[in-house]
């Protein structure tokens, strides 16, 4: 009697681990798509991605690059202070979206451009994406925004 109590409690663990791994299995499989992980235009000149990969690209968006009104697809570049990305997107552009601004698009990498699906809005004019932040100082060119006086 005492033995098949055992056996039953080690079956009921072991089928509790294998529904477990099987478990994390399936949420790691179906959220494998779900992540988008975050590059700088030097990164990606450096470590081009796999034209499959979906993944955001954020840095400023470049002066005297910005092509609107040529059909359906604008087209600019996005630098970092280390290397330029040019980038295509069909759609409508945020409203703040203008050259020396920060953005952050998603997309992907054709070898040579970067297909936007998506291109991330701004809050206001002094927003910018840490991420962006975080990349263009690594490059030594980010300028914070002027400071706003304190009102009591």
């Amino acid at each position: 009697m005492r033995g098949l109590k055992k056996t039953r409690r080690i079956q009921i663990l072991v089928l509790a681990g294998v529904a477990l791994v099987l478990a994390t299995g399936i949420i790691g499989y179906a959220m494998r798509d779900g992540i988008n992980f975050f590059r700088s235009p030097a990164q990606l000149v450096a470590e081009p991605p796999a034209p499959t990969e979906v993944f955001r690209l954020g840095g400023l968006v470049e002066e005297g690059t910005l092509l609107r009104g040529q059909g359906e697809t604008v087209t600019f570049s996005v630098t970092d202070g280390a290397a330029s990305v040019p980038v295509s997107y069909t759609g409508i552009l945020p409203d703040l979206f203008e050259e020396g601004q920060g953005m952050v698009g998603q997309g992907r990498w054709t070898g040579e451009r970067f297909e936007a699906i998506e291109i991330l809005a701004k809050h206001d004019e002094s927003y910018m994406p840490k991420e962006v932040i975080d990349a263009l100082q690594d490059q030594g060119v980010y300028k914070a925004p002027n400071a706003a006086p304190a009102s009591n």
